[in-house]
């Protein structure tokens, strides 16, 4: 019942929650292009994992395979990367 009203929040405001994962994912790349080595990389691999799941979550509610295959990839990505930068993995 709940997933069903998460849904429907998305489904209403889907180009903006698109748009909104869109210019996160861009931010998020540019921190690590303009700052390098200086990176605060947890908070851009936890930033790049959130837009990966609010552009997935629309992918799949539009049914759009490529765009869940490249997201959902983008997840697993932000999952390790927060591993790595946690030091919970080498």
């Amino acid at each position: 019942m709940a997933i069903n009203r998460i849904n429907s929040f998305v489904r209403k405001r889907m180009p903006f929650i698109e748009m909104t994962g869109v210019l996160m994912r861009i931010f998020s790349f540019s921190l690590v292009s303009w700052m390098g080595p200086a990176s605060p990389f947890m908070f851009v691999w936890i930033f790049n994992t959130v837009d990966a799941v609010m552009l997935s979550w629309c992918s799949v509610l539009k049914r759009d395979r490529a765009y869940v295959t490249l997201n959902v990839f983008w997840i697993i990505v932000g999952v390790i990367g927060i591993l790595r930068a946690g030091d919970f993995i080498h």
